[in-house]
């Protein structure tokens, strides 16, 4: 497999690549749904709402938090997540700009 070229395209692009590619499991959009609508979440919250074993959560709340989408703090023994805001708002920010540079000049 050959390397990616990625100093060839736009910071932006960039960063929109990996987001995309983080997003691009159901599990972690299930997540993301799932915390959003909630003041907090403790992991065993989502073993249960997802229905996916303990280690493969933990897995996929390292990728989202590897992107800066969840921050977390750790309570007891449990760690305790939620939406990161500012991460979220840029994100947001960034799709607007792509999906509103879109023009509609397609046959």
């Amino acid at each position: 497999m050959g390397i990616t070229k990625s100093n060839i395209y736009s910071q932006s692009q960039n960063d929109l690549a990996v987001f995309f590619k983080v997003l691009g499991h159901p599990a972690r959009v299930a997540i993301l749904q799932y915390i959003s609508a909630q003041n907090t979440c403790i992991c065993n919250d989502l073993v249960e709402e997802i229905g996916l074993a303990q280690a493969t959560i933990s897995q996929h709340l390292k990728e989202l938090k590897s992107i800066g989408l969840l921050k977390g703090e750790v309570e007891g023994k449990s760690m305790c997540y939620c939406i990161n805001l500012d991460r979220w708002n840029d994100i947001q920010n960034q799709l607007n700009v792509f999906f509103n540079k879109t023009k509609s000049n397609c046959c």
